[in-house]
């Protein structure tokens, strides 16, 4: 790593993304970096004191498909037998700086306009000044559990709008399809004591110094049932004043 800043300036650093730029300084901050590894070290203990950390994650049959598209060989490829046993092997060594995250997004199922979607919403300046930003996203069972929820429910006891010919090519944003899954008793029930739950948890999450937490709704799809209970839960919460962005990360499968 460079150092943008001696001799009294700043100066320009000879490879770019190899330094943290500083505008003002922001105090003393002294570090004892671990012997192995000390400059993953170094990240997972300073980027706390100035920073949000962001890790983006992979399950490793996408990475390996990534690897085999652009060609690149791993950078831990000597040190293991093969691509799978790399990655694992630098699953292991990132693992002090994903516990350090603040948010950890799996970016295994998103394409590039939406990663950008997630990351504009989550670094938004626009929240408030609350501390604590929620996600609210619904998925499909089907399609695999989503690897950055923090909290999973399963909208599955509902009655499925997919076996309605008239409803079965809608989603949970159409007004038929929201009236048919909201309009259950037990819709309203579930919805009424996860929201009490949650307002219950929220502050708890808060205090624990969490920045980001993201819940997430699965139905069988991820096309009727969730979306339509993720934003109606997005809408209570946001009505008691949380910054809540939202995402249906299988509706358009």
């Amino acid at each position: 790593a460079w150092s943008d800043k001696y001799d009294g300036a700043v100066h320009d650093v000879p490879i770019r993304g190899v330094a943290l730029a500083m505008n003002e300084p922001v105090g003393v901050i002294g570090m004892v970096c671990p012997d192995e590894a000390p400059l993953l070290g170094l990240i997972s203990l300073i980027a706390p004191a100035i920073a949000s950390l962001l890790y983006l994650d992979a399950a490793t049959p996408v990475l390996v498909q990534r690897y085999d598209a652009t060609r690149r060989k791993h950078p831990l490829d000597g040190e293991a037998h093969g691509l799978m046993e790399a990655i694992e092997l630098e699953r292991e060594h990132l693992e002090p700086v994903k516990s350090a995250a603040d948010l950890v997004i799996d970016t295994g199922d998103l394409n590039i306009h939406q990663l950008k979607a997630k990351l504009v919403a989550a670094f938004d300046d626009a929240s408030n000044g609350q501390r604590l930003q929620l996600a609210v996203e619904s998925f499909g069972f089907k399609h695999g559990l989503p690897m950055d929820a923090d909290v999973v429910m399963d909208v599955r006891f509902l009655p499925n709008p997919h076996w309605d010919p008239a409803l079965r090519p809608l989603t949970g944003h159409d007004d038929a399809v929201r009236e048919f899954v909201l309009g259950q008793s037990q819709a309203q029930a579930f919805l009424d004591s996860f929201e009490a739950l949650l307002v219950q948890l929220l502050p708890a999450y808060e205090s624990e110094g969490r920045s980001y937490l993201t819940v997430a709704v699965g139905c069988t799809g991820g096309h009727h049932r969730s979306v339509a209970i993720a934003e109606e839960l997005a809408a209570r919460l946001i009505a008691r004043g949380h910054a809540v962005r939202t995402g249906h990360r299988d509706i358009a499968r």
